[in-house]
């Protein structure tokens, strides 16, 4: 269930990605598989980004255009998103993320209500600033890290808070692996939590293991310069901007 929820935070954090490369870095399809497929090559090296990165490269064979362009953006669910933000509440887990992606897809339900409104707030949304297109794809790199870090940060105290209210002993680093072997999930960012919870098994939080604090630190000017460009622009993007303010909440002594 928590796994799912993860998954959900993952795919809402890419989708972000994506929208603010197009929206207002104004990539091509093109432009857009070359950087996911770059992306995957390194610290992001995922199922999700690599099938990602392949979605951009497929043209509609019963028409014109990219067949992502033409997507339905309206999504369902099967609960266990919503579960696992019944469970982080009943917990007393902080879970923003995993619940912004679950707001977005109640969000993208509403596609008719969204239509008619996007004819009331009709405008130019863009903040007419200029945009450094190599800058702004290492930027969300760097933003898309970031918030995944906290994502998958909050699944894991999820899992502990259950495993010790319980009493399980689940040991999270080989649930790390475990995951890591074939799921949805899977990526190499899997061996870094492992890692993580095998210097420390009594690990707080995953923001405050060293390694990942270090990433976090190193990137957190881009992470805030893609959160504000994505605000003044006019682009959604709530899973990154709720995973910055979970930081911000968490590394503040009052």
């Amino acid at each position: 269930m928590v796994h799912n929820g993860i998954e959900y935070g993952d795919m809402q954090l890419i989708a972000e990605a994506y929208d603010v490369l197009k929206s207002v870095g104004k990539l091509t399809n093109g432009e857009l598989q070359q950087v996911f497929a770059e992306w995957n090559k390194g610290e992001l090296l995922s199922f999700l980004v690599e099938i990602t990165a392949d979605i951009f490269s497929i043209k509609d064979d019963q028409g014109e255009g990219y067949l992502v362009d033409k997507v339905l953006d309206k999504t369902g669910m099967k609960g266990t998103g919503k579960w696992t933000v019944q469970q982080a509440a009943e917990l007393s887990v902080a879970a923003p993320t995993i619940e912004a992606s679950l707001d977005s897809r109640f969000l993208s339900g509403l596609k008719d209500e969204r239509v008619a409104a996007s004819k009331i707030f009709q405008g130019d949304y863009s903040s007419g600033e200029t945009v450094d297109k190599a800058q702004l794809i290492e930027d969300v790199r760097k933003a898309l890290y970031a918030s995944k870090i906290c994502s998958y940060a909050q699944g894991m105290n999820i899992i502990k808070a259950k495993s010790t209210e319980k009493g399980w002993g689940l040991n999270l680093g080989e649930l790390a692996r475990i995951w890591k072997g074939g799921c949805i999930i899977r990526a190499s960012f899997l061996d870094r939590i492992k890692k993580a919870y095998d210097r420390n098994g009594e690990l707080a939080n995953l923001l405050i293991d060293p390694e990942f604090a270090q990433e976090i630190m190193d990137r957190q000017a881009a992470w805030r310069r893609v959160v504000c460009l994505a605000i003044n622009n006019g682009v959604s993007t709530p899973g990154m901007s709720t995973s910055l303010a979970y930081f911000d909440s968490y590394r503040r002594d009052r």
